[in-house]
C-alpha cells in the first residue's frame, strides 16, 4: 500500500514538473529592442518596381555641308533682288537731271552688312533691270572689266567708294554712275542706291528698299 502510494506521489511530481516547462516555454517574452520596448513585427515589404523606360529613337543631326578640306561650308543665301531693285529703278528714270542717250556705268554692289553675302546677284539683277531701259546706254561688263585691270582690280571686285566709281566712269566716258550698298542685317539687308553725275559727284536720285530672303 504505501509503496503505492510512493509511485503515485512520484508520478504526480513529475506531471508537476513537465506542466511547468511547457508553461515557460509558452510564456517567453517578445525580442525587446535596444530603447527597452518590444519590437514590433515587420510588415513584409514589397520590392520596387523600377518603370520601364521607352527607347528615343536617334533623331537624324542637321546636314553640314563640307569642302574638299572637310570644313563646314556656311549655307548661302539668296534674296529676292528682283523685288527691290525694280521699282528703284522705274523711279530713278524719271527721276529730274537724268538726260537721255546718256552713258551709265553700273558698279558692282557692295556688300555693307554685317555678314557675309553674294552681292554679284544683287548686280546681275540691277544690270538686267537696265537693259533696254530707253533712257541710259549702259557701260558692257567687258569694258568695266578692262577699265578695273587698269586700276589693278579684278572684274568681280567692287569699286568700295565712291571717288573710285566717278574715277573709272570717267575712264570709260560715261556721263552717270549708279553706286549700290547692300546695308544692314545679313539675313534682311536693305538695297540702297544713288545715281551720280560723273562730272561733279552729284548725287541726283537715291533710294533704298528691303530685300527679302528667298
Amino acid at each position: 500500500m504505501i509503496r503505492t502510494i510512493g509511485r503515485y506521489a512520484l508520478l504526480t511530481t513529475l506531471a508537476l514538473v513537465l506542466s511547468g516547462c511547457i508553461t515557460q516555454n509558452e510564456q517567453q517574452p517578445a525580442p525587446v529592442d535596444q530603447v527597452g520596448g518590444t519590437q514590433p513585427a515587420q510588415p513584409q515589404q514589397p520590392l520596387p518596381t523600377v518603370p520601364s523606360v521607352p527607347e528615343i529613337p536617334e533623331q537624324p543631326g542637321p546636314v553640314v555641308h563640307q569642302d574638299e578640306n572637310g570644313q563646314p561650308v556656311p549655307r548661302e543665301r539668296h534674296f529676292d533682288w528682283n523685288g527691290a531693285v525694280q521699282p528703284m529703278v522705274s523711279k530713278m528714270l524719271q527721276a529730274n537731271g537724268v538726260t537721255a542717250g546718256s552713258i551709265l556705268l553700273v558698279d558692282n554692289v557692295n556688300n555693307r552688312t554685317n555678314g557675309s553675302i553674294n552681292t554679284s546677284e544683287a548686280t546681275d539683277v540691277v544690270r538686267n533691270a537696265l537693259a533696254n531701259n530707253g533712257t541710259f546706254t549702259l557701260v558692257t561688263a567687258q569694258q568695266l572689266s578692262m577699265a578695273k585691270q587698269q586700276l589693278g582690280l579684278s572684274a568681280q571686285d567692287s569699286l568700295g567708294s565712291r571717288s573710285k566709281a566717278i574715277g573709272i566712269a570717267r575712264n570709260v566716258g560715261a556721263q552717270y554712275v549708279l553706286y549700290s550698298n547692300a546695308t544692314g542685317s545679313v539675313s534682311s539687308p536693305t538695297l540702297q542706291m544713288q545715281l551720280m553725275l560723273v562730272q561733279t559727284g552729284e548725287i541726283i536720285w537715291s533710294g533704298k528698299g528691303s530685300v527679302a530672303q528667298q
